[in-house]
């Protein structure tokens, strides 16, 4: 378990398309800070539909992309923003909000 301050704490959420073909909603809770994380629901791009309807309850600013392994067109979620209703992502990355450094 990362330290602390070398997390995001608070969670950050995600739809998928379940097995079933219905909407799924996961979440991340108090993911690490600076590290690109591929989404494992939708890692693979040839076989699964991106993520969608991020939320960023977090204390860090969340930066959700395109692709895996934080590849790709980008967007920037502020911390404990409101969730969006667009936007597709396979890879988020957390880091410092401009007020915590």
């Amino acid at each position: 378990m990362p330290a602390p301050d070398r997390v995001a704490r608070g969670e950050f959420s995600y739809a998928v398309i379940g097995l079933d073909g219905k909407p799924l909603r996961v979440s991340l809770v108090d993911p690490p800070r600076g590290e690109c994380i591929t989404l494992p629901e939708v890692a693979d791009p040839g076989s699964s539909s991106p993520a969608f309807a991020p939320a960023n309850n977090t204390d860090a600013l969340a930066t959700a992309w395109t692709n895996p392994d934080c590849s790709g067109e980008y967007v920037v979620l502020q911390p404990h923003g409101e969730p969006q209703t667009r936007g597709e992502l396979r890879s988020v990355r957390f880091d410092l909000a401009q007020a915590d450094e």
